[in-house]
């Protein structure tokens, strides 16, 4: 009776693990790197689907996503606009890459080179730089925006982060 018991016991147990195998095959994957893009469009996007191609985190939030496509149709996916530059700096095809951002005035995808960056938003990545269609009070441009970022002037930066909140 003792060894039924334990059997069954090793069965259920078995059983059990499988089927949370099973579940975790089964459930969604993250999207970190999307083929077939050739248009190089903007991919749509949903918040909890998509892994930032920079720091890893999940996209929760699509206020300050951006995206990365090359020629071959490969697209990588950012929540933060200046972890996306920091990413792309090392990149052969950094100038040769379609670069869409999403505005915080329209909420919709924009070129990211004809964008404005306003330098005081708060961003998932504390860069601070929010991507807008129609350029603001003290808004940069694209290059300035890049130029800031690599250079650490971005509100991780205490001293800049001080100044901003004058």
């Amino acid at each position: 009776m003792k060894k039924i018991a334990s059997l069954v016991f090793v069965i259920v147990f078995a059983l059990l693990l499988l089927s949370i195998f099973l579940f975790l095959a089964s459930s969604k994957r993250m999207v970190v790197v999307q083929e077939g893009n050739v248009r190089q469009l903007p991919i749509e996007m949903q918040a909890g689907l998509f892994q930032d191609s920079d720091c890893g985190m999940v996209i929760d939030e699509l206020k300050d996503a951006s995206q990365v496509i090359i020629s071959s149709g490969k697209s990588w996916f950012f929540h933060d606009h200046g972890g996306m530059i920091k990413w792309l700096e090392s990149k052969e095809f950094q100038e040769s890459a379609k670069v869409w951002v999403m505005s915080r005035d329209t909420k919709e995808w924009i070129d990211a080179r004809e964008a404005f960056y306003s330098v005081n938003d708060d961003t998932p990545m504390g860069y601070g730089f929010g991507a807008y269609k129609k350029k603001g009070d003290g808004h940069i441009d694209f290059a300035t925006m890049r130029l800031r970022v690599l250079r650490g002037e971005t509100l991780r930066n205490p001293l800049i982060k001080k100044q901003a909140t004058r």
